[in-house]
């Protein structure tokens, strides 16, 4: 049984230190030998805070959107959360996926539960469902960015070691090897999920629950409102990165095509389990700027406050939240 506790402790352990020592890793190699004082001088006067405002404006609407779609998802299945509280448990559930990457989808799912009564397996196999929809509509957005830039992309994976030749450097590229520890990194997410999923299948019914829960989008009933919502989500998500490119002199002649590539790529790199992509988003967003023309120094000042802002963000969001629900749901 000691060995056993043990062994759970050691799991538990690696799987909350593995995402933040990557993260750690890569952000260390991107920005070895940055000149950081250069990042407090931006901040002390090459700035627009007024943009950077804006565009964390949108940031909230993609949550507060993804908060009513899920409501959407949960009628079906004659779960009806009050519209604050989902909205509530996406804010906490992204904050505490800075913690813990993935671990926030559970989370959201436990205060439908406690709030309103909400089907925990249920709400979790919505949650499933909502996924396969956001790597559906990456995909989609991948593919019409790849046709119209075709040659942008073409660059980047020569620049990251990945083209059609890398095998002839594959052993001379640093780039080839972040990008693929960055792969295996979501092997190892994969395997993690399955892990504590057949864990949970010993429960009887869950996982029941749970396909009934991926289902529910056969009869949502409105589903025009949901499409909105879901353009909604990824619109309000692309237009706070596109408002904070015009923050800085250096990136605000870029254009929303240029934006539109750099967001596809940062969106496929917070696919790896660090806190916010932190690590990966910063190394893929900084080599896609420079293809673009944008020094590395700049690139780098860039990614690291605007991600820094944005995850500053959530943080708020995530406490607002906690706060909020016990205000709101006194009766529990």
């Amino acid at each position: 049984m000691e060995r056993s506790g043990l062994k759970k402790t050691i799991n538990k352990i690696l799987q909350i230190a593995f995402p933040l020592v990557l993260g750690a890793a890569i952000l260390l190699w991107t920005y070895h030998g940055f000149d950081f004082r250069q990042v407090w001088k931006v901040m002390n006067g090459g700035m627009n805070y007024w943009w950077m405002l804006f565009s964390l404006v949108f940031g909230v609407l993609g949550h507060v959107f993804r908060g009513w779609r899920w409501n959407l998802s949960l009628a079906p299945l004659n779960e009806y959360p009050k519209r604050s509280n989902s909205v509530y448990a996406i804010f906490i559930s992204y904050a505490a996926n800075l913690v813990l990457p993935r671990v926030g989808e559970v989370s959201r799912c436990g205060v439908l539960s406690k709030y309103d009564g909400v089907s925990f397996s249920k709400s979790l196999g919505t949650v499933v469902t909502e996924r396969l929809i956001d790597t559906l509509c990456v995909l989609t957005i991948t593919a019409v960015t790849l046709l119209l830039q075709s040659r942008v992309f073409a660059a980047f994976f020569d620049k990251t070691g990945t083209n059609a030749h890398f095998f002839t450097h594959l052993f001379t590229s640093t780039n080839f090897y972040i990008t693929l520890v960055c792969i295996a990194a979501v092997g190892v997410l994969a395997f993690f999920l399955i892990k504590n999923l057949s864990v949970f299948a010993r429960v009887r019914g869950f996982l029941g629950d749970i396909w009934t829960g991926c289902l529910s989008l056969r009869h949502v009933h409105n589903p025009a409102l949901f499409i909105l919502y879901t353009i909604g989500i990824w619109a309000c998500y692309f237009f706070q990165f596109y408002v904070s490119i015009f923050c800085f002199d250096f990136s605000a002649d870029l254009g929303w095509m240029a934006a539109l590539v750099m967001f596809v790529v940062g969106s496929i790199a917070v696919a790896v389990p660090t806190p916010n992509g932190a690590g990966p988003w910063h190394f893929a967003v900084i080599t896609m700027m420079m293809m673009y023309g944008v020094s590395k120094e700049n690139a780098g000042i860039f990614a690291l406050l605007v991600h820094g802002i944005q995850t500053f963000l959530l943080i708020l969001l995530g406490i607002y939240g906690l706060v909020a629900l016990p205000l709101t749901n006194k009766k529990h």
